[in-house]
């Protein structure tokens, strides 16, 4: 269990990351929204952090992916 229990824990810390980065990009939303930075501005580094969502996200895929071959591995010994 010990392997599938690290996997979840860093699936975990991949769903924190992400919160942070969505909060980020509603930081940028204000300070847009203020008129403290310009659009382009904005776009640009918006476009940065919904890239490290996409990214994380992979991540969090692959990581599941991981736990369902290893209950199914489970499944296979009991068997």
């Amino acid at each position: 269990m010990g392997l599938l229990e690290r996997l979840e824990k860093n699936i975990e810390k991949l769903e924190r990351k992400i919160e942070k980065n969505k909060q980020k990009i509603e930081e940028l939303k204000r300070k847009y929204e203020e008129k403290k930075m310009t659009k382009a501005e904005f776009l640009k580094k918006k476009r940065k952090y919904e890239d490290r969502i996409h990214g994380l996200n992979a991540r969090i895929r692959i990581l599941r992916g991981g736990i369902a071959r290893e209950k199914r591995k489970e499944e296979g010994k009991e068997e």
